[in-house]
Parts: structure tokens; C-alpha cells; sequence
């Protein structure tokens, strides 16, 4: 019923919708010699729609993992997690809420809403391209995660 920690391809499902942000995240995974499946949503309700297997394209894998922004045009990212929680078959997947927002009441919201994490984005690209490593290294390496 469980993925064995250690397994070396993910599947993960970034819901972003600023190009700069979506370049840099790709680049870093792509230098680091893990198997990761990326796919870029950018609009909440193309989001849902895929994961729910509603987009009128060829049904996709549910996710391993979703990486998401609050501030996305259509549904927000705090939407998007409450539907995400509230659904019996995608509740279990991760989702990490990437944020520039520093905003305590964002933050609990988010965790009231059921995110598995909560991370600020930084400015500094160094700053930025350690915090991608550090998640994936946990969900790639340590995480275990329930099979489809």
C-alpha cells in the first residue's frame, strides 16, 4: 500500500502561474539527477480539472506530490488545498504551499486547510535552490507515500 522511501522517480504537480519562478524550479530539478516527472499548471481551475481527471486530456497519474502558489489567476491557491483536502481521493496527496506571503494568518490557514508544509519563498536564488533541494531530498529519499 506504501511507495518505499528511497524510490528515485516522483511525480509532481507544480501549481504556479509566474514563468520566472516555473523556469528556475524546472532547472534545479533537472541538474539534480533525480527522476522527476514535473508537470505545470498555471490557473487553479486547469489545476483541479487535472487532478480530478477533468481536463478533456488523456487521463494523467494522480500526483506524488503538489507544490503550490496562494496567488494564482482563478481559484487561489488556499481554494485549490481546501478542494484538494475535502476530496476523498486526493486528499492524501502532499501539498506543500510555496508563498511569498510571510502573513501569519496565511500561514494558519493554510495549515487549518490541511497543507503538509507551508514554506516561504525566498528571494535569494541560492536560498531558493536550497529549499528545492531540501524538499526534494525528503520526498524523494525519506517520505513514504500510499501507491494510486
Amino acid at each position: 500500500m506504501w511507495r518505499n522511501s528511497g524510490r528515485k522517480n516522483l511525480d509532481v504537480l507544480l501549481i504556479e502561474d509566474n514563468p520566472a519562478q516555473i523556469l528556475v524550479l524546472q532547472e534545479i530539478l533537472e541538474e539534480s539527477g533525480v527522476a522527476i516527472n514535473l508537470r505545470v499548471i498555471e490557473d487553479g481551475e486547469a489545476a483541479l480539472a487535472d487532478l480530478r481527471g477533468q481536463s478533456g486530456q488523456v487521463k494523467r497519474d494522480r500526483p506524488d506530490l503538489v507544490m503550490l502558489d496562494l496567488n494564482l489567476p482563478g481559484k487561489d491557491g488556499r481554494q485549490i488545498l481546501k478542494e484538494i483536502k475535502a476530496d476523498h481521493e486526493l486528499q492524501v496527496i502532499p501539498v506543500i504551499v510555496l508563498s511569498s506571503s510571510q502573513a501569519d494568518e496565511d500561514i494558519l490557514q493554510c495549515y487549518r486547510l490541511g497543507a503538509n508544509c507551508y514554506i516561504i519563498k525566498p528571494v535569494d536564488l541560492d536560498e531558493f535552490i536550497k529549499i528545492i533541494r531540501a524538499i526534494e531530498s525528503f520526498w524523494c529519499h525519506s517520505a513514504r507515500l500510499p501507491k494510486e
